[in-house]
């Protein structure tokens, strides 16, 4: 996701040109991570862009304010005209969303307390995360070195820039050993995560999962294909995943917001299923872009029109 640097921000309550929304060196986020974001698509829909589950993201945001202790000055609905303000101010059809909320400029020290909490959006425009073919040929994926955080240590169910130290990480070392991205094991040795996305397998015609306590984001694209999943009659479990399983798939792939639905053709350099995308892949891809896209209806109540 390449920046520009053009267009309009929403900051603290109005929009600002980009070039104006800056910070202080000296800002708290900068310094200690205490930060929360969230990341949404805006799709092409008829004649104008349509938000992806726009009040479960700003419902997520809030919440994990609250996990964090990060005082938030906006409620959910005003974060949702914030975000709509900005792609409406913007103008692209297809964008990528980036509300976030962070200590400021107030004083140095791990204690927040004095620090005000400013909020801001910001819209750009965006296409397929890990490039067009991926969609289709999937992409090949390692297992890391590198655990998700014990539950005790840092709130995974937070969408806190704190946790993405761990996922920079993750994706760093699958690079350098000529991977995609990077699939870590929770405290106990079991399935969490990619960087940036959340793991489903497909076996015997069932879609299984890793359970919210296996260390993971609550993702929403994540509850959207379990959603799909059982519209079309499929069986899904949530569970505690041993590492074994990726290795046994017929099927295997990343989703998240930016990820979308990305198949995995391989890992650890082992083929996964055919090597392929596989046909619960290929529909729950094709279901979740019909849905987004406006070809078919939005029988969930996902779509909000900016």
């Amino acid at each position: 996701m390449k920046l520009v640097g053009q267009g309009s921000i929403w900051w603290n309550g109005k929009l600002v040109p980009w070039s104006e929304a800056n910070v202080h060196v000296a800002t708290h986020a900068l310094h200690y991570a205490s930060s929360v974001f969230e990341g949404l698509r805006g799709y092409p829909n008829g004649d104008g862009c349509a938000v992806f589950r726009l009040r479960e993201h700003m419902h997520r945001m809030v919440q994990s304010c609250r996990i964090v202790n990060l005082p938030l000055a906006w409620s959910e609905e005003q974060l949702c005209e914030a975000v709509l303000a900005t792609v409406r101010a913007n103008g692209y059809r297809s964008c990528y969303i980036r509300p976030f909320a962070f200590r400021g400029y107030g004083q140095l020290g791990v204690d927040p307390t004095h620090c005000p909490v400013d909020t801001a959006v910001i819209v750009i425009e965006h296409g397929a995360h890990f490039g067009v073919e991926a969609a289709e040929k999937g992409i090949d994926v390692g297992m890391s070195s590198w655990r998700r955080m014990a539950p005790d240590t840092l709130p995974a169910m937070a969408k806190s820039a704190a946790n993405y130290l761990n996922s920079q990480l993750v994706i760093l070392e699958a690079k350098a050993n000529g991977f995609t991205d990077g699939i870590a094991l929770d405290l106990n040795g079991h399935v969490s995560e990619g960087s940036g996305a959340n793991v489903f397998v497909v076996e015997r015609g069932m879609l299984l999962t890793p359970s919210l306590g296996s260390s993971i984001l609550q993702g929403i694209t994540r509850a959207s294909v379990i959603q799909l999943a059982r519209d079309a009659g499929l069986e899904v479990r949530e569970m505690v995943m041993p590492r074994e399983m990726l290795y046994c798939a017929d099927e295997l792939f990343l989703c998240g917001t930016a990820a979308e639905i990305t198949p995995v053709r391989s890992i650890d350099r082992k083929p996964v299923g055919s090597g392929s995308r596989g046909p619960i892949t290929a529909m729950l891809q094709a279901e979740f872009r019909a849905i987004a896209s406006g070809t078919k209806p939005d029988r969930h109540s996902w779509l909000t029109r900016a």
